[in-house]
């Protein structure tokens, strides 16, 4: 067989995996363009945002500098189609899934999968988060089938994703274990088994090839390689979690294999940003998301990422020195990254001179999508009965109101179970919790769902903190400690607009003087009774808009070692679960001094 019969060959079974038809050469050839165009649509971190994020969630800059609300399913939905064009690929950079709201999280994500099927979403990375219930659990998401243990939904038995899922630093541990995962390279499976030999045995597909205007497009799927140190080790115990550069070179490799050229990684890593940027901007601070943008093989034309939650639109240098784009969207479905770009017909590469990119920012100002609107209904009714089951009982209100020193009771008790979910994995020592994420007081008297005098339903909890924070620890000495607490009040190094106390949990105490210089307010601190030193390590725990530096706490972005648990709101209902009933806390963590 000739090499182009074979690569014929090769192609028609990557086709017929994709479920695409490539187009036939058509009469007068020699009239046909020289190059096609094509569009990326582009979501990450979605996290189950199906309803409207709210709160500091829920908002974003815009292109004019200007913060508006943005996300919701029912207004991606009418942004998606507003920008999709005959020439569309949807693709994602991961964490669809995972670190949800209740209405996606009560039902294994499911609702959340099956809403990027809705939008005609086609490739998506791995994200972290899709391993939060183990590999096993992803394998059931991705081919279908009803959860072992809960049982079909109220929707009946899952179908599975319709779009595909690419993981190629994802590899099994034991070199012997079987794998479908090669099932794209149709025809070159037994090269591509030889070729990775070496490497390892793919627990995801690593590519993904896609047929757009009579030309194939492949999609290499990376996740951060740190995912083992965010996610429980039980359920990813049979996989290894490799180098995200040397696993995109082999895909490469492996796209190369079959005659595809125009190559495109998704992959969730991303970078922090200069705060309150443009999302078009190229605010991006260079990190692990930037090392993998330049690190990775030159055939590779476009790196669209995710993770860090940030919005931004760079052009780097590849390994040859020629330019690519490196962007990513925020997250919760706030932006859309839209790519435009053309492709050689004859050499079936990408012409980088060609790239457009722009992040559009999900306002709300939009007709919402009427079916999405009827989706995303019919998953608030199924989840109402979740939303008002019993979690806790406490003894008599629980305010969010502040004492004088500025501690809330709800604020501390809140902190109190932050560090209690941290504690194991993240090894935290103590936890702060920002006053703005308290939204509301428990209230000791029962609701109108008739749920009884000092029970606190899921509903309630989740109403109390309802951002769907990741709770994350750092690790900071105790110098940057003292920093982060000098950065409560304005007039510093920070743009602190008005004096904001953050909650610490029981075990962390400390002083403070309204009156003395900023830098010198903060005195005293102790954690379970002994001093902290400048030179110390601590392991803080927090919730990731903090971490982020969110609310001018720009402190904790020194910190180092990161690691993400549960949600906030996961953190908070084990808590009242654990210790019935509780009492309000005393507000007296933090003394106040003249």
């Amino acid at each position: 067989m000739t090499s182009r019969s074979l690569l014929r060959l090769v192609l028609a079974g990557a086709v017929a995996v994709g479920g695409f038809a490539a187009a036939t050469t058509p009469a007068g050839a020699d009239k046909a363009p020289k190059t096609v165009p094509v569009r990326l649509l582009a979501l990450n971190d979605f996290h189950g945002n199906l309803e409207p994020p709210s709160g500091s969630s829920g908002r974003m800059v815009d292109e004019n500098g200007n913060t508006v609300d943005a996300g919701g399913a029912v207004y991606v939905a009418t942004h998606m189609k507003a920008l999709a064009d005959k020439n569309t690929i949807a693709v994602a950079q991961g964490d669809l899934i995972g670190a949800t709201p209740l209405i996606s999280a009560a039902y294994h994500d499911e609702p959340s999968v099956e809403f990027m099927g809705k939008l005609g979403l086609k490739v998506a990375a791995v994200g972290n988060h899709e391993f939060d219930e183990g590999y096993a659990e992803l394998r059931r998401i991705m081919k279908g089938g009803c959860h072992p243990v809960d049982g079909c939904s109220p929707a009946g038995r899952w179908k599975g994703a319709a779009y595909d899922y690419v993981g190629a630093n994802v590899l099994f541990k034991n070199p012997n274990e079987k794998t479908d995962s090669l099932a794209v390279l149709g025809a070159q499976q037994g090269a591509a088994k030889k070729m990775m030999s070496d490497w390892g045995v793919p627990a995801l597909p690593p590519i993904s090839i896609k047929w757009m205007n009579g030309v194939p497009i492949g999609f290499i799927g990376l996740v951060t390689q740190t995912t083992p140190t965010i996610v429980t080790a039980e359920g990813i115990k049979d996989l290894k979690f490799v180098d995200e550069v040397k696993a995109a070179n082999l895909a490469s490799k492996l796209l190369k294999l079959v005659g595809v050229k125009a190559q495109v990684v998704l992959v969730h890593e991303g970078d922090q940003v200069n705060p309150n940027q443009s999302p078009d901007a190229c605010s991006a601070i260079p990190g692990a998301g930037n090392r993998i943008a330049t690190q990775v093989d030159a055939e590779v034309d476009v790196i669209l990422s995710g993770h860090s939650h940030q919005a931004y639109l760079c052009k780097v240098k590849d390994p040859a020195g020629h330019d690519r784009l490196y962007s990513q969207g925020g997250s919760f479905g706030r932006v859309i990254t839209k790519v435009d770009l053309n492709v050689n017909v004859k050499t079936r590469d990408i012409d980088r001179s060609s790239v457009v990119a722009d992040n559009q920012v999900v306002t709300r100002t939009v007709t919402p999508d009427p079916e999405i609107s009827t989706f995303v209904q019919t998953w608030k009714d199924r989840v109402a009965p979740v939303a008002n089951r019993a979690v806790g009982r406490i003894t008599a209100d629980i305010p969010n109101t502040a004492a004088p020193s500025g501690e809330s009771p709800l604020g501390d008790l809140i902190a109190d179970g932050q560090l209690a979910a941290t504690r194991t994995g993240g090894n935290a020592q103590i936890a702060l919790m920002n006053p703005g994420g308290v939204r509301q007081s428990l209230t000791y008297a029962g609701s109108a769902a008739g749920e009884g005098d000092g029970v606190v339903t899921y509903g309630e909890a989740f109403a109390v903190q309802p951002f769907n924070n990741l709770m994350q620890v750092v690790t900071l000495t105790g110098a940057q400690l003292k920093t982060i607490l000098e950065q409560q009040w304005p007039g510093g190094p920070n743009a602190q607009p008005f004096t904001k106390i953050l909650q610490p949990s029981a075990n962390f105490t400390y002083t403070y003087s309204n009156a003395a210089a900023w830098g010198s307010k903060v005195s005293n601190m102790k954690i379970d009774g002994v001093a902290v030193t400048d030179t110390q390590t601590i392991r803080v725990a927090a919730n990731n808009f903090l971490v982020g530096g969110g609310d001018a706490f720009l402190g904790f972005r020194d910190g180092t070692e990161l690691w993400s648990g549960p949600l906030d709101i996961d953190a908070f209902v084990e808590h009242l679960g654990r210790d019935n009933p509780i009492a309000p806390p005393v507000t007296n963590r933090i003394t106040v001094v003249p």
